[in-house]
């Protein structure tokens, strides 16, 4: 257990791993937000009849996002580091089977995997939060705008985290990033439903 947390350990101390991480986290954590904040306003416009069904409906949503997330990643990095790999082999005229580079490799594919299904979940689950409590503390119509809200917070803490690491102003990007989940509510209160 000890050799696996030095591992993982090694593993995040280095900033390409982190930094691909990260991309990965935010970009399906983003795309799990408006997903959500989408199937929040559109149930709740289309009369879905309690915050059970918009809870199970999310639920959906959060396996598929968070499955399509962790297995396109999973494949999409295998086959980047073995045509890395593959590249250093032949450079070094060596084969890097069971080796550091190898393993460090399939450790990153894993971080990054994990990092790009936790994204989405976390971003549609944090808003379907207040359908828990729908029927008893509030009603549908306050359900949604609370869960409005907390996209569009989930949206800017993003945003502020990206901005802050890059130099940004934090609240100018908190404000880019949770203006989307308030174009995407507002587009779905235009569609036919």
């Amino acid at each position: 257990m000890a050799s696996i947390r030095q591992f993982l350990r090694r593993l995040l101390g280095k900033e390409d791993v982190r930094a691909i991480s990260r991309r990965y986290f935010i970009s399906n954590g983003f795309d799990g937000t408006l997903t959500s904040i989408g199937i929040i306003v559109g149930a709740v416009l289309s009369g879905v009849p309690d915050g059970y069904t918009v809870i199970k409906i999310g639920l959906g949503a959060a396996v598929g996002l968070g499955t399509s997330a962790v297995w396109s990643v999973w494949e999409i990095e295998r086959a980047e580091t073995r045509a890395e790999i593959r590249r250093t082999e032949r450079a070094m005229l060596k084969d890097l089977d069971d080796t550091r580079v190898q393993r460090d490799q399939s450790g990153a594919r894993f971080v990054h995997a994990i990092m790009s299904g936790l994204g989405p979940l976390i971003g549609v689950l944090i808003p379907l939060t207040p359908f828990v409590v729908e029927g008893t503390v509030v009603t549908m119509a306050e359900a949604a705008l609370i869960a409005v809200g907390l996209g569009i917070g989930v949206l800017g803490a993003f945003g502020a985290y990206m901005g802050s690491i890059s130099g940004q102003r934090w609240y100018v990007a908190a404000a880019r990033m949770g203006l989307a989940g308030l174009v995407v509510a507002i587009l779905n209160l235009f569609l036919p439903g």
